[in-house]
């Protein structure tokens, strides 16, 4: 039986090594290769592999988050690849999923592939997928997200829902929480402020501008290769990053 593996990982000297060590397993079948979780979902998708090789650290779009997307019932096995510290491969061990610590020795590949030869003649998924969901609940970060932020104005303070925002602005040392038809001032940095928002919910488009992902509407193309952003309010921002995320978000609205 061939086993359809999947190898991905954002830097290229690790796929090629993980490529050379599979090249001597006549039972696999490498069908394709990838440098993160966006280019792996689709190959998922077309592709079904039953063994993917996954790095945890990728830009755009991690290890973790790639699992998270994918349906729990079509998970396929999965050895982690990773350059975490031992304290996170105990996580791992804890979890009964494989890992191989970069850079890769070629007696723990070994070991490692024939663990996932056991795990899928066992047919045990249910299990398997039960220990993989448990990872990734355990890796989830622990950070809070405040729901409000506060406003001070002389010696008044005031508090401005987080949700109600639809896009905050830098200027020099303060930013400005535009909410509707009312503008609020802050001494912070729109850096600063960045940090202690959710992700999930904002998304920094510009060296000025973060936006309230559920306020946009759409985008569209400007001078010079350039992106505008259309948020419900009728206001257009100018865009020159989070383009990708955008695309994606608006695809399932």
């Amino acid at each position: 039986m061939s086993l359809r593996t999947l190898i991905v990982d954002d830097e290229p000297l690790a796929r090629q090594g993980i490529r050379l060590l599979l090249q001597n397993e006549s039972d696999i079948v490498v069908v394709g290769e990838c440098a993160n979780g966006e280019e792996a979902m689709k190959i998922i998708q077309r592709e079904t592999p039953a063994l993917i090789f996954l790095d945890v650290q990728m830009p755009r779009m991690d290890g973790f988050a790639l699992l998270e997307a994918l349906p729990p019932e079509k998970l396929p096995i999965i050895i982690f690849v990773t350059a975490y510290d031992q304290h996170a491969i105990k996580a791992f061990e804890v979890s009964a999923t494989d890992y191989l610590l970069k850079p890769v020795k070629a007696a723990r590949f070994r070991e490692a592939l024939q663990r996932a030869r056991q795990q899928l003649q066992s047919r045990d998924t249910d299990t398997l997928n039960q220990r993989l969901q448990a990872l990734l609940e355990a890796a989830k970060p622990k950070t809070s997200y405040p729901s409000q932020l506060s406003v001070k104005n002389g010696e008044r303070t005031s508090f401005v829902r987080v949700s109600e925002i639809d896009y905050i602005e830098a200027a020099a040392n303060y930013v400005i929480l535009h909410v509707g038809q009312q503008n609020y001032m802050v001494r912070e940095t729109l850096a600063n402020l960045e940090t202690r928002l959710s992700p999930k919910i904002f998304l920094r488009i510009h060296r000025s501008f973060i936006v309230n992902m559920a306020r946009v509407i759409g985008m569209k193309p400007a001078l010079q290769g350039e992106h505008v952003v259309a948020l419900k309010s009728g206001k257009e921002l100018p865009m020159t990053r989070g383009v990708r995320e955008i695309q994606q978000r608006l695809e399932f609205l």
